[in-house]
């Protein structure tokens, strides 16, 4: 009860990059200019994706919900950073640090389960296309979006709470913009053993399994494609699943290696800007992917565009 009380009343010290200020202004810009690419991106997918009746599909569908994970996970983030980096201020309440390690690792946690659901959807796509609308009904893709945010509900309960637990012994010296989990273990001061190892086992199943069940999806997706005789249609095939694939390998290389990464200092200093661009970058860099490489949602925007312009 003591120590309940003591962890109400504490707030952090983010240390982010105070220790040097001439970056922290460079990096204020930075991040203000991706959160509203990404405000503006992943809002742009969102209304695209309800609008057009033809992009009322399986694939818009996950990817909708990918640009909403997005939209929330960087939101979780961003204001704080923008905070911290702006004035002398570095502090973010006990509270604050809880409410934003909860909501962004349960949502961190969805995409991962998320991008192996959308590697799903272009597998039976590609290699099962005459049973594709058949099997990816509506019930079954809502199914599978709800599993997706569900297990990212429950890592989040559990893996959050764990942590959570261990006692600080005063100690509110965060060396990190946010609060993440590796960084709040380095404050405990009793052995995090079995916390390091439930890390371990949570990096497993969220970082490890779902890349390689992508891959070998993909595997099978590349020998589909190569047996299409029509050059467009395989074309199309490589376009569309090309940039999921490329959202694949930007967010769970960077995420890998920020949660598997040695405990030294230079890594952990490191560590800092690799969360930077996964929290910040990579959500900007989603809506790029996908509207640069799709021809369908280019489409769907220029319409959308010329019907605004037309109304005016």
């Amino acid at each position: 009860m003591e120590r309940a009380n003591e962890s109400s009343l504490m707030s952090f010290i983010l240390l982010g990059f105070s220790d040097n200020p001439h970056l922290e202004s460079a990096l204020f810009v930075l991040v203000l200019f991706f959160y509203i690419l990404t405000l503006v991106g992943n809002f742009a997918i969102i209304i695209i994706s309800y609008v057009d009746p033809l992009l009322h599909t399986p694939m818009y569908f996950f990817l909708s919900n990918l640009s909403l994970l997005d939209l929330c996970f960087t939101t979780s983030l961003a204001p704080q950073t923008l905070v911290n980096l702006r004035g002398p201020e570095k502090t973010i309440t006990y509270g604050g640090c809880v409410v934003q390690l909860y909501i962004s690792l349960a949502l961190g946690s969805t995409e991962c389960i998320l991008l192996a659901v959308m590697a799903l959807d272009r597998y039976i796509a590609v290699c099962k296309p005459l049973h594709y609308v058949a099997i990816m009904n509506p019930q079954l893709c809502q199914q599978l979006a709800s599993l997706s945010w569900l297990s990212g509900l429950s890592n989040s309960l559990i893996h959050a709470t764990f942590t959570l637990q261990l006692p600080l012994c005063g100690n509110h010296r965060l060396n990190h913009f946010i609060c993440e989990v590796p960084a709040l273990l380095k404050l405990a001061c009793v052995d995090t053993t079995v916390n390091e190892l439930v890390l371990f086992v949570v990096s497993i199943l969220f970082l490890l399994i779902p890349p390689a069940l992508i891959l070998i999806s993909y595997g099978f997706i590349s020998q589909a494609v190569l047996r299409i005789k029509s050059a467009e249609a395989r074309h199309k095939a490589f376009s569309t699943c090309s940039s999921h694939l490329t959202v694949v390998i930007i967010f769970y290389g960077t995420i890998i290696y920020m949660y598997l990464q040695p405990g030294n200092s230079y890594a952990q200093d490191q560590g800092k800007f690799i969360s930077l661009f996964y929290t910040m970058v990579t959500p900007t860099l989603n809506p790029i992917i996908y509207t640069l490489r799709n021809k369908d949602m280019k489409v769907a925007l220029k319409t959308l565009l010329s019907k605004k312009l037309c109304s005016l």
